[in-house]
């Protein structure tokens, strides 16, 4: 799912229309219905990102209000600022990248993803 996507659902189940919606959140519906349709990222600053989820009804520090964060972050192309403050999971992220390109890491780098998501 993409933020997009996720934003829209959101959004309808909290009763809103994208005009209505738009007004309580003082953004412009052209650009937020182009968020919506994955035209544009999720261009907002935190605190922006955040009155929205509350708008929708997403509850803070929930499965939801992680998730949007993460679907915003990857709209933006961004790595999530809580992924990039940790030194040690940022250091591997070349690894995981390689991985997922289909690259074999070496066991060493193996035990170092595992350990890193063993911490969490």
């Amino acid at each position: 799912m993409t933020f997009g996507e996720f934003a829209r659902v959101k959004r309808l189940a909290a009763g809103f229309s994208l005009r209505e919606f738009c007004e309580k959140a003082q953004i412009d519906p052209s650009n937020w219905s182009k968020v919506e349709r994955d035209r544009l990222p999720a261009a907002y600053e935190r605190d922006k990102l955040e009155m929205i989820a509350k708008l929708m009804g997403i509850e803070a520090g929930g499965a939801d209000w992680l998730l949007f964060f993460d679907l915003a972050s990857l709209s933006q192309k961004k790595i999530p600022d809580d992924v990039y403050s940790d030194k040690d999971v940022v250091e591997a992220l070349p690894i995981f990248f390689r991985t997922v390109r289909g690259d074999k890491p070496t066991d060493e780098e193996l035990n170092k993803i595992i350990e890193i998501m063993k911490r969490r």
